[in-house]
């Protein structure tokens, strides 16, 4: 939600005020403490909440309240932050700081009072909506129970393991998104004829989010006993259910289980007589699935395209065959519902109670995602829905977020991360550093099946995530009823209110836009076109509370470096620059940067001395082309250690002697590049094994000698290290030199090094005999890959070298 994101994204503001190194930042300590204490409180309200309008097509009123408040607080003092740097004075009197704050304050807490007075009621409405939620959830199992397709495979699994002979009583997770088919499979499993014959009694029963103990008991007991149960208490109906089950051979599927608190409460009252009994759980929760069963689960997955087709007609169709004439349109139209059972069904339906003709179905096709959506009464937008309503106030900005992207955008999770991050969604908890922080909110939104893994790493971590086309759109309808962001697609639609843009119009209209942005702390430059630009593109000077500006995914143009810098409120930028850019000093102005992404295709862009002064800094990236770092600054009294630094990719000929070491001593991934010269000068990576915290090291150069890499030791905390060699063929003796470096490594994953000419037969044998002694040496331990390029000629006869950790590669990369 909006108001709970703008909390915390205060209290950030709040945190940091002390961090500004030179001049301090001059706030009313007393007043800081106020506005802590009233933000603790809204924050505390919130996560107990039930908003009155919770499927509503409009905005909780007092939640916009909160947002609106929260934002005035926050221009208040970013605006006095940056005018206090601006005049770069140490002791800056500002009485109208105080007077602006007092006001916002005084609103807070009008806010805060009236809260007060809503926490019994919303307590009240707690209630009423645990009574809503679970009827709604019981009757939506019932839609489509029985048409199942695609899942044969794991239907005949399940039913093995309901009819099996395993004795004890076994727990059976089936675990994915809304939407994904979990109810119908166990509908079906409950319904199936052998089951029927296997089991004594078959019970089922709906848990939803607000689970409520008594009703469950109830709905068990519903068949096994016709007098009144009504007035006993929990414990009394516990045992009730336990005398019913005792000694039967039982099934009971516990439908939308959502937390492992629900099954501690009732598992008592599941007797285990060692005579097959089974429990079935569905759930949207992974990490739940796995609590409840550590050994075996169902995962159920998107269906392919044959399946969704065949899903279709049944639902359409019934028994009959599709139109001929349809049939293209047809496809178009499962192929748009990417596989999720819930989409196809929910058109399915509506086309099977509507004209079969040729314009109708272009028109559904045209319109899909709207019609799916607004369909029986909007019923698989209510089901998806769901998962939002249940997520914790600190996970819904993070995935209201995701709507940023554009359809079927493949996600970097490291940039996702450094987003969430710089736009102030990471809420702090005592003993944890934010990069754990938002990689648990990652981790959880992935276990709710909200966000979809699409690409692991080289070393099994999540690279590239996705999110179904229907999330996302249940995504912007919440978006625009909390106006979270804000989308422009022409530039007459730019609206200075907006705390959030993404901007889908052109690179020729960019400029224009920005001037109406005042207000704006996140911009995100999303065009996809290809027309010409006029030059570089210029930031307005209006933008001065900006935080986080990217514009570097899709071209749009060229920024000014210089121009951008101006920016002191910074935390992230990522923009693509002119070749002939330079670095200006004022980059050190930039206190609160987290992250700086350049794209830029120049060799020779030099960065100021001044970035060493940057406290802050998370990540330095310089894509396409290499940027030169200049030694840190000799004699310099305030020496800043860059302790957040974590990411340093791009730099070209790095002096990484001590000085420099001491300066970055958390870095975890480092990409380097020298040239032949730099690479054998004398002591060029001789401090390396100083990186105490490095996991990622990529160098690229031509191979030096070995008598270079016997000088260099590698941390022992490495992971993975990428070695790219462009010009000299290695030898024997060198891949033995860096293979006996990798092989005291105890953390090493993967080992990759690309030898751009391997030219003789002798140096691939060589480099295969080196890989399988390593094998023998530390087994799976070590996952080593060597590539090598080799010429034409040769390639019959060393592609039997080839194996799953030594790849052959012909005709260059």
């Amino acid at each position: 939600m909006a108001a709970y994101g703008a909390l915390v994204s205060l209290m950030h503001i709040l945190d940091t005020l002390e961090k500004h190194p030179s001049p301090p930042i001059s706030i009313d300590e007393k007043q800081v403490e106020s506005l802590t204490q009233t933000v603790t409180f809204l924050q505390e309200f919130l996560d107990g909440y039930i908003s009155p309008v919770f499927d509503s097509h409009e905005a909780d009123p007092l939640e916009r309240r909160f947002a609106d408040a929260v934002h005035a607080a926050e221009d208040v003092i970013e605006s006095h932050i940056v005018a206090q740097i601006d005049r770069g004075s140490t002791a800056v009197e500002d009485h109208d700081l105080y007077h602006d704050l007092q006001k916002v304050m005084e609103e807070m807490n009008l806010v805060k009072k009236e809260v007060t007075e809503t926490a019994a009621i919303a307590q009240l409405r707690r209630k009423v909506f645990s009574t809503h939620a679970a009827g709604s959830s019981m009757s939506s199992s019932t839609v489509n129970e029985n048409v199942m397709v695609g899942f044969d495979q794991v239907f005949l699994e399940v039913l093995d393991k309901l009819t099996g002979d395993q004795l004890n009583r076994q727990i059976i997770p089936i675990v994915g998104m809304g939407g994904i088919g979990k109810t119908t499979l166990a509908r079906n499993l409950f319904e199936n004829i052998l089951v029927k014959e296997h089991f004594d009694i078959r019970a089922w029963t709906t848990i939803s989010q607000t689970f409520n103990v008594r009703e469950t008991l109830l709905e068990i007991l519903f068949k096994g006993s016709s007098d009144s149960s009504s007035d006993l208490s929990e414990n009394e109906l516990g045992e009730k259910v336990y005398k019913y089950l005792w000694g039967k051979r039982y099934l009971v599927i516990m439908d939308d289980m959502w937390s492992i608190e629900v099954w501690d409460k009732i598992k008592f009252f599941f007797p285990d007589r060692q005579n097959e009994s089974r429990i079935i759980v569905t759930t949207r929760l992974s990490n739940l699935s796995f609590q409840l069963n550590k050994s075996y689960r169902v995962g159920m997955k998107f269906l392919d395209e044959a399946s969704s087709w065949n899903l279709f007609c049944k639902t359409v169709f019934g028994k009959e065959s599709c139109y001929l004439e349809l049939e293209n349109i047809g496809k178009n139209i499962v192929a748009n519902c990417k596989g999720l059972p819930l989409s196809i069904t929910t058109i399915g339906g509506l086309l099977a109670n509507s004209e079969r003709t040729r314009e109708y179905w272009e028109h559904i096709e045209q319109n899909l995602t709207s019609i799916v959506m607004n369909s029986n009464d909007e019923f698989c937008l209510k089901i998806l829905r769901m998962s939002y309503i249940y997520l914790p106030n600190y996970l819904k900005p993070c995935f209201l977020y995701m709507g940023v992207f554009e359809e079927d955008r493949s996600i970097r999770v490291s940039m996702l991360h450094e987003l969430w991050i710089s736009e102030g969604f990471i809420k702090l908890r005592s003993g944890k550093c934010l990069e754990i922080i938002v990689q648990d909110y990652f981790k959880e939104l992935v276990d709710r099946n909200l966000i979809l893994v699409d690409e692991l790493g080289s070393t099994g971590n999540v690279k590239y995530c996705k999110i179904h086309d229907l999330m996302r759109d249940l995504c912007l309808k919440e978006v625009e009823k909390e106006r979270f962001y804000y989308v422009v697609r022409d530039y007459h639609q730019a609206n200075n209110s907006e705390r959030r843009v993404v901007l889908k119009t052109s690179a020729l209209f960019i400029s224009e836009v920005l001037r109406h942005l005042s207000c704006t702390r996140s911009i995100i430059c999303d065009y996809n076109g290809y027309e010409e630009s006029d030059g570089e593109v210029r930031l307005p000077h209006n933008l001065r509370l900006l935080r986080t500006f990217r514009a570097s995914d899709s071209w749009n143009g060229d920024y000014l470096l210089a121009n951008v810098f101006e920016f002191v409120n910074s935390r992230y930028l990522a923009v693509r620059v002119c070749d002939d850019s330079k670095f200006p000093p004022s980059i050190e102005l930039l206190w609160n940067l987290h992250t700086l992404i350049i794209h830029c295709s120049s060799k020779g862009l030099i960065a100021p001395i001044q970035i060493w002064k940057l406290h802050q800094l998370q990540h330095l990236v310089f894509e396409e082309g290499e940027v030169i770092l200049p030694d840190p600054p000799k004699g310099d009294k305030d020496i800043v250690i860059m302790e957040n630094l974590q990411t340093l990719k791009g730099v070209k000929n790095l002096f990484l002697n001590e000085d420099v070491v001491k300066r970055i001593p958390n870095v975890k991934n480092l990409n380097l590049s020298y040239q032949v010269k730099q690479m054998e000068r004398a002591n060029c990576l001789g401090y390396l094994h100083c990186l105490s915290k490095l996991e990622i090291f990529r160098c690229s150069t031509a191979l030096a000698s070995d008598e270079c890499w016997q000088r260099i030791r590698f941390p022992h905390s490495l992971k993975k290290l990428s070695i790219i060699a462009s010009i000299i063929a290695p030898s024997k003796l060198e891949l033995e030199g860096i293979m006996l470096k990798i092989g005291s490594l105890p953390l090493l994953e993967k080992f990759v090094i690309e030898g751009g000419s391997f030219k003789t037969e002798s140096a691939v044998v060589s480099a295969k005999k080196i890989v399988e002694e390593q094998e023998d040496l530390y087994g799976d331990q070590l996952d080593l890959h060597v590539l090598a390029v080799v010429e034409n000629e040769e390639e019959e006869a060393l592609k039997t070298l080839s194996s799953a950790k030594f790849e052959v590669q012909v005709g260059g990369f």
